[in-house]
């Protein structure tokens, strides 16, 4: 295996300040295939649920999510009876991708409803917090209740393969630390607005991007639920987290990053959005220190880099310097609620 076909993943989700003062779940969900999280093709989903009472039970709605497009499109590269054939690998992924995870997804959300239906406990919590129409709402279209945001990248040696259903972040960057969206931009993402996987015909609703790889591909791609990019007070300032990891990455290697996410995701929501957060990347293994290169330079005390920091210790450049100006507001929100 060429060294420079291989990429590793890791990724943290942390349940939000809000929802801990609240006692609610972490309605975030990320998973990666394979389980090893390495090798030169890789597969990274990140889910968020909605955070209203109206989808109560998005927490399971976004794990069920991140399962069935990991194993979709592990199906994508297990299918393809030539692999070097790039434009039918992407007119399957077009034609097939979003109605297969859309499908499994509804499938999944029904079986659950099936085994365990919705109790006068649940139900009376959305009366309470939103209105008796709500409930005929979820009655009508059950799967409001599970409802969830969906993004996806598949990392091969030939090409890279976008998938997106609802707000949230996909960033790439490239080795000099540009930092640019792949995506396009769906504007009715605005508000309490987004597109999800419990909204009819969903499958419609993707944004795909396929990406053959004739140069250099990116050195590290970003994955996070709109509760990262909400706690910085603007576009700027979050799209600069994507040079700041990949500069703490080349510097101070892959387990500076696994010690101190989790520190870090909590603090943004902590001054932040207050909402769950998830942050998984992938990022080119070749392209990092070895430890014998960082054992080096621990012993010649080489001076810090600026963006280092010790085990445990938030990095301001990960993090917001101050809340931003508005709140997050949910898909199915309707004006009624706020962050929460």
């Amino acid at each position: 295996m060429s060294e420079i076909g291989l990429w590793r993943a890791l990724g943290q989700s942390v349940r939000g300040a809000s929802h801990v003062r609240a006692a609610m779940p972490n309605q975030d969900a990320w998973r990666c295939l394979p389980a090893s999280a390495e090798g030169s093709r890789l597969i990274v989903a990140v889910s968020d649920g909605h955070g209203s009472a109206r989808s109560f039970r998005s927490h399971i709605g976004s794990s069920q999510a991140v399962d069935i497009a990991a194993w979709v499109l592990q199906d994508l590269l297990d299918g393809q009876p030539d692999p070097l054939n790039l434009s039918a690998i992407k007119r399957t992924a077009e034609e097939r991708l979003p109605r297969e995870i859309v499908r499994r997804w509804e499938e999944k959300v029904a079986q659950d409803r099936a085994e365990r239906p919705f109790t006068a406990e649940e139900l009376a919590v959305v009366v309470q917090k939103h209105s008796p129409k709500a409930v005929e709402e979820i009655q009508a279209n059950p799967r409001l209740a599970y409802g969830a945001t969906l993004l996806v990248v598949l990392v091969t040696p030939s090409f890279i393969l976008y998938l997106q259903l609802g707000d949230g972040d996909i960033l790439t960057i490239s080795e000099s630390g540009e930092v640019t969206r792949p995506m396009p931009e769906d504007t009715r993402l605005f508000a309490n607005q987004t597109t999800s996987l419990c909204i009819p015909d969903a499958w419609r609703d993707f944004r795909i991007r396929f990406q053959a790889l004739t140069g250099e591909p990116p050195v590290l791609i970003l994955l996070s639920t709109d509760g990262y990019a909400n706690s910085f007070v603007n576009e700027e300032a979050f799209l600069k987290v994507g040079s700041d990891v990949w500069e703490i990455l080349r510097t101070e290697g892959l387990e500076m990053v696994q010690t101190n996410l989790e520190s870090w995701l909590n603090q943004a929501s902590a001054t932040g959005s207050g909402d769950d957060i998830t942050l998984a990347m992938l990022c080119r293994v070749n392209l990092l220190p070895t430890p014998e290169q960082l054992a080096a330079r621990q012993q010649a005390a080489l001076p810090p880099t600026g963006l280092a920091v010790d085990a445990g210790e938030a990095t301001p450049t990960l993090t917001p310097e101050t809340p931003p100006g508005t709140q997050q507001l949910w898909y199915d929100d309707a004006g009624a609620e706020s962050s929460d």
